[in-house]
């Protein structure tokens, strides 16, 4: 059965890691109410690959 409601998963991609020419891609996942927040969510994560926090970007 569906689940009911205004909350969805969305991927967040490291804005640096392109930029930094380094293989790999930092992803996380979580949810946001598309209700309350429809804009794209910007959140600052910490990269593993570049071992510093970074600003992390909804994709799709």
């Amino acid at each position: 059965m569906a689940r009911k409601g205004n909350r969805v998963q969305v991927i967040l991609e490291c804005t640096e890691h392109k930029d930094s020419g380094q293989a790999g891609t930092s992803r996380y996942i979580t949810t946001k109410n598309k209700k309350n927040s429809p804009d794209r969510m910007e959140l600052k994560k910490f990269n593993p690959i570049l071992k510093k926090m970074t600003v992390h970007k909804e994709i799709k």
